[in-house]
C-alpha cells in the first residue's frame, strides 16, 4: 500500500514519521508529496494535497499542517471511495476527501496511537498520532486505533472566490519557487484576453514564450487555476505578493 506524506515540517521530522510507519508496515511504499508547505498554512496544504492525491492509485494520505497540535482539536481518518486521508480536523483533508467521496469518518484515539510510539508529545502528533494511524490504515486495521465518528468536521473551501461582472476577488494559494503567483480561480471562470492588476494590463497567454523576457503574463497553470507570472522572473517578488493574500483583479 502507498502512503503519502504532506507536511510543513521541513527537514528531519518526516523521517521519524517514516520510521514509525515502517515498524508497523514494513512493506509500505512511502511517497513524499511535500514537506515545504509554509508553516501553519492550512489552505496551502489543502490545495497541494487536492492537486496531488488524484494522481495516485489507491493510497493512504497523511497530511499534517497542524497549528492546533497539542490542543483539543480532533485527529481524523476519512475513509473515501478510493483513498483514505489521515489529518487533523482543521480542514486540510476536506477538499480532497469530499471530492473522492467520504464514506466514513474515524476519530483517532491518541492514547492508542501513543501506546505504539511509547510517547505522546504535545508538539509532534505527526509521529505519535498520524503516522501510526496511517500505518494501521494501510494494513486495513484503522479500527484498532480509531472509532467511527458522526460528529461535525471542519470544512475548508478552496475555490470560494467571487466574480462580479468583470471584477474578481480571489486568493493566492501558493507561490512556487519560480515566483509564480497561483490563485484559487478555476480555469473555467477565466475569460477574456487580459487581466487588469493594479492598473496594469497583463495578457492571458498559453505559455511563457508568448511574451518577452521580463514581461508579465497570466495563464492557466498545472493546477488548472489562474497564475500570474513574469517570464524568467518572479511576479511575487516584483509585486510583493505572498501566499494567503487576497487579490482584486479584473478580466477583459
Amino acid at each position: 500500500m502507498i502512503i503519502t506524506l504532506l507536511t510543513d515540517f521541513g527537514d528531519f521530522y518526516h523521517g521519524v514519521m517514516k520510521g514509525v510507519i515502517l515498524k508497523i508496515n514494513p512493506k509500505a511504499t512511502i511517497v513524499d508529496i511535500s514537506h515545504s508547505v509554509e508553516p501553519q498554512n492550512i489552505l496551502q496544504g489543502a490545495f497541494l494535497l487536492y492537486n496531488a492525491y488524484r494522481f495516485f492509485p489507491n493510497a493512504v494520505h497523511i497530511a499534517v499542517v497542524d497549528p492546533g497540535v497539542g490542543s483539543g482539536r480532533k485527529a481524523l481518518a476519512f475513509e473515501c471511495r478510493n483513498h483514505m486521508f489521515i489529518a487533523p480536523d482543521n480542514g486540510i483533508a476536506y477538499p480532497s476527501a469530499s471530492e473522492d467521496g467520504i464514506e466514513g469518518v474515524w476519530l483517532i484515539d491518541v492514547k492508542k496511537t501513543s501506546e505504539i510510539t511509547g510517547v505522546l508529545s504535545n508538539t509532534f502528533h505527526g509521529r505519535d498520532v498520524f503516522a501510526p494511524a496511517g500505518a494501521y490504515a494501510s494494513i486495513g486495521l484503522i479500527k484498532e486505533v480509531a472509532e467511527p465518528y458522526e460528529g461535525e468536521i471542519t470544512r475548508l473551501e478552496l475555490f470560494n472566490y467571487k466574480i462580479e461582472k468583470n471584477r474578481l476577488l480571489c486568493k493566492v494559494v501558493f507561490v512556487d519557487r519560480f515566483g509564480n503567483v497561483i490563485t484559487n480561480v478555476r480555469s473555467n471562470d477565466v475569460r477574456g484576453r487580459y487581466v487588469l492588476f493594479e492598473r496594469m494590463k497583463i495578457p492571458i497567454v498559453s505559455c511563457y514564450e508568448d511574451v518577452g523576457k521580463g514581461e508579465p503574463l497570466a495563464l492557466i497553470g498545472s493546477f488548472d487555476t489562474l497564475e500570474l507570472s513574469i517570464r524568467e522572473g518572479s511576479f511575487a517578488e516584483q509585486f510583493g505578493i505572498e501566499s494567503n493574500m487576497e487579490l482584486e483583479l479584473e478580466l477583459y
